[in-house]
């Protein structure tokens, strides 16, 4: 690992627990001598999000702070990241999930091992609630499947995506204009460039689940508008705007059979909220808003 740098880039808008909880993570979890600079981009808070990060900066000196104002969406904020990174290895994070002891020098022994630019790893969605909703408990059964996403759809998320500076110059950045679904255009681009897209479960991220309707709602609002945009961006490689892509629910088995058809109807409404921020999308005018 001496001769190799590794930068951890985390976009955050509005969220300063998260965003401490994060960082505090990757500091006390991580081998100081695996890590070259931890990048948090504050994309345009409007609360204490960016003093929070500002004071990590301070007394951490592996701690950068960066703002990107100028395009609100959490793919513009990555690619400030990207810009200002100097490691030949990058990390992408969520703001609000936690890592494992040893996390980095796992994640890049087996990149190593493998000879991979593009690397997703296993993520826990956990509640630590003494009673989870039913919407939690969905979301932990439903949210992701990295190795099927990697398998089926050629992409993993950037909750926890491991790439080489070398392949993100080859391929170029995240289309910075996506409110969503940026991680999968990212990722089939670069499997069309010939690069291997690899798994591995020897490296886990915690994620927080989302434990109401609400917040399902607003994500998945959020993913059909993301798809719409897709379209109207890359006609090529997914389609002209009007039709938007195949829905992709969980499938059967994943589903507790005790829960399953509450869960099956859950899935089915947030299926057709998708298809409504898909439309929406497509009524309103070409435009970049929050990726929140």
């Amino acid at each position: 690992m001496s001769s190799t740098t590794i930068s951890v880039v985390i976009p955050v808008y509005n969220d300063p627990e998260g965003i401490s909880r994060t960082i505090d993570s990757v500091l006390n979890r991580t081998h100081s001598t695996d890590l070259g600079e931890v990048i948090v981009v504050d994309n345009n808070s409007n609360d204490a999000t960016g003093d929070v990060i500002k004071e990590f900066a301070r007394d951490v000196e592996l701690v950068k702070y960066a703002c990107e104002n100028d395009v609100q969406t959490s793919y513009a904020a990555r690619n400030t990241g990207v810009e200002r990174a100097t490691g030949n290895y990058i990390a992408f994070l969520d703001a609000d999930v936690t890592v494992s002891e040893g996390w980095l020098t796992a994640a890049i022994d087996e990149m190593n091992s493998a000879g991979v630019h593009y690397m997703g790893c296993a993520v826990e969605v956990v509640d630590k609630s003494d009673k989870p909703t039913v919407f939690s408990q969905y979301n932990q059964h439903s949210t992701f499947m990295i190795e099927d996403l990697i398998e089926k759809h050629g992409y993993t998320p950037t909750v926890c995506l491991f790439v080489t500076k070398e392949l993100v110059s080859d391929v170029g950045q995240f289309d910075e204009k996506l409110i969503s679904t940026g991680d999968m255009e990212f990722g089939n681009r670069v499997k069309d460039g010939g690069y291997e897209l690899h798994y591995t479960d020897r490296v886990t991220i915690s994620h927080p689940a989302r434990a109401s309707f609400q917040s399902l709602l607003k994500r998945n609002i959020r993913i059909g508008r993301g798809h719409c945009q897709l379209q109207r961006n890359h006609p090529s490689r997914y389609g002209n705007p009007g039709v938007p892509p195949r829905p992709t629910g969980i499938s059967g088995d994943q589903f507790d059979s005790r829960m399953k058809p509450l869960w099956a109807l859950i899935d089915l409404s947030l299926t057709i909220v998708k298809g409504l921020g898909y439309y929406s999308e497509l009524l309103s005018p070409s435009k970049v808003t929050s990726d929140t």
